[in-house]
């Protein structure tokens, strides 16, 4: 019992006046009169100290080279390498998406695609599929759009998009 009366007490102690002085809070009385503080009435106050900035302006960090940290430029012969090897990886990329395209086309039979299995019996799940089709159909055109945008600002001449 003493335990416990003990406790009590010293929690009680602790609970002291919290004085709000704008975003500051304080518990010392000499300087909540001081600064014209407000005292907080309610609840528990937690504050956690935030860094403080040193003052110091971090530098602006210059543009690094691939070619190394020394700042030197890529010769013409490297970056010709480079654009050339980018086109060809755009070209190919070209190539998987338009004939992913006219897969997802071929399957999507002009939003009547082939029933599959349960879905004879189950309606909702060809309707699903459907939508999922023309989803997919949608976002394959949107990459063929951003690949051809890729290649025309390397400077190359696409096929026109395939009608649909």
């Amino acid at each position: 019992m003493a335990l416990a009366a003990g406790f009590f007490s010293t929690h009680s102690v602790a609970q002291d006046r919290i004085y709000r002085c704008g975003n500051e809070y304080t518990n010392t009385v000499s300087d909540a009169k001081a600064k014209g503080c407000k005292l907080v009435a309610g609840g528990n106050v937690t504050v956690v100290q935030g860094t403080r900035p040193n003052g110091s302006q971090p530098k602006p960090v210059a543009a690094a080279t691939q070619s190394g940290s020394n700042g030197q430029r890529v010769d013409a012969s490297e970056q010709k390498s480079r654009d050339s090897d980018a086109r060809s990886i755009l070209e190919q990329e070209l190539k998987r998406a338009m004939a992913r395209q006219e897969e997802l086309a071929r399957e999507y039979n002009n939003g009547e695609p082939e029933k599959q299995g349960i879905e004879s019996r189950n309606y909702q799940k060809y309707l699903d599929r459907v939508a999922e089709l023309k989803a997919a159909l949608a976002r394959n055109d949107s990459d063929l759009a951003g690949i051809r945008r890729e290649l025309g600002r390397l400077g190359v001449a696409t096929a026109a998009p395939a009608a649909k």
